[in-house]
């Protein structure tokens, strides 16, 4: 279990980010479409999984936005925003940024929050995801990985990108 805050109140999660070194397993998201998209979807690309409680709070909003500025100038990678969202927000939010250079997808009917070991299991945003980011290469092995100890702060950015060089 991963001891995390929110503005400063104490918040746990399930468990603890995959090690660095393993291979991350599969995992079953929903797109804007309501297609499932797994691992295979991704396969032989560099993976950024930006994950977050919602969309609709101002610091997923930004690590959303600040990851598709980086996605840009990343070759053979994608950015894998998750979040409990219904793909319809999502899908609305990135409407409306113009963001393009992410994945969206919704974790909102699958088990990626527990596999991933990212559910929060107390406080009042008990079943929604915490923000962590985790980086694999091509072969799906981590690379990096950060479980942002306050909910409310942004992840590292430049020690994600630095990961994947």
């Amino acid at each position: 279990m991963s001891n995390i805050t929110l503005k400063g109140n104490e918040v746990h999660t399930i468990g603890t980010l995959p090690a660095v070194g393993t291979t991350v397993r599969d995992f079953a998201l929903v797109d804007s479409g309501l297609n499932v998209k797994t691992l295979e979807s991704f396969e032989g690309k560099k993976k950024v999984f930006n994950i977050f409680p919602s969309i609709d709070t101002p610091t997923c909003a930004s690590s959303a936005r600040k990851f598709n500025e980086e996605a840009s100038n990343l070759e053979n990678t994608v950015v894998i925003n998750v979040s409990k969202d219904l793909p319809f927000a999502l899908t609305r939010f990135c409407a409306a940024e113009g963001l393009k250079n992410v994945e969206t997808l919704s974790d909102f009917r699958s088990s990626f929050g527990d596999d991933y070991e990212v559910t929060i299991t107390d406080s009042p945003m008990k079943g929604l995801l915490s923000r962590a980011v985790i980086v694999t290469d091509e072969n799906n092995k981590v690379l990096y990985t950060e479980q942002v100890s306050e909910i409310a702060d942004e992840p590292n950015y430049s020690a994600a990108i630095e990961a994947l060089k």
